[in-house]
Order: C-alpha cells, then structure tokens, then sequence
C-alpha cells in the first residue's frame, strides 16, 4: 500500500534518534525526544490551498527539519509515516 498525499502535504519518516548523547551517556526510549529530522517519503501536487498558489519546494528523498508538534501519524505496514504541510517544514538538511 503506498501514501500518496493531496495538495501541500508531505508525507515524513522519522529518522532515528540519537542513541547517545555526545559525551557517551546512553539515552533510554523515556528520555528520547521527538525526532524532529525526517526523510520526504511522499509530496503532494502543489497548486491552489485555501486561495493561494503553493509551489512545492521539496522532493522525495529530501531530509527535512518539522516543527516538533506538527503533522498527523500514521501507521502503514507497520512503518510509522506523518503527514505535514509544507508550511511545517522548516528547513531542507544538506
């Protein structure tokens, strides 16, 4: 089953968090926060939202910063995916 998302929707899959700290010490799953650096799985069309053209500038493969609240999650083929708006990605990590 694939995703494929409508108008200014991303669909983002969370890359792993950081399983250390940089000084050595071993994070437990409690103490891990939201990651908020993804990989673009899936991009809408673009066009008219709400009125206004939208442009979309990122692609599949892109790695992404999102905002830590941001998106709905969902669950497929026991791979969890979130779906964003463009406007809740903050930037592109090259």
């Amino acid at each position: 089953m694939t995703i494929k998302p409508l108008a200014d929707r991303v669909v983002v899959k969370a890359v792993e968090a950081e399983e250390t700290t940089k000084s050595g010490i071993i994070l437990t799953s409690a103490a891990k926060e939201k990651p908020q650096v993804a990989e673009v799985v899936a991009v809408g069309p673009g066009g008219k939202v709400d009125g206004n053209d939208v442009v979309m500038y990122v692609k599949v493969g892109d790695r992404v910063l999102t905002s830590k609240y941001a998106g709905t999650e969902v669950k497929l083929d026991g791979e969890e995916f979130s779906i964003v708006r463009q406007s809740d990605i903050l930037a592109i990590v090259e």
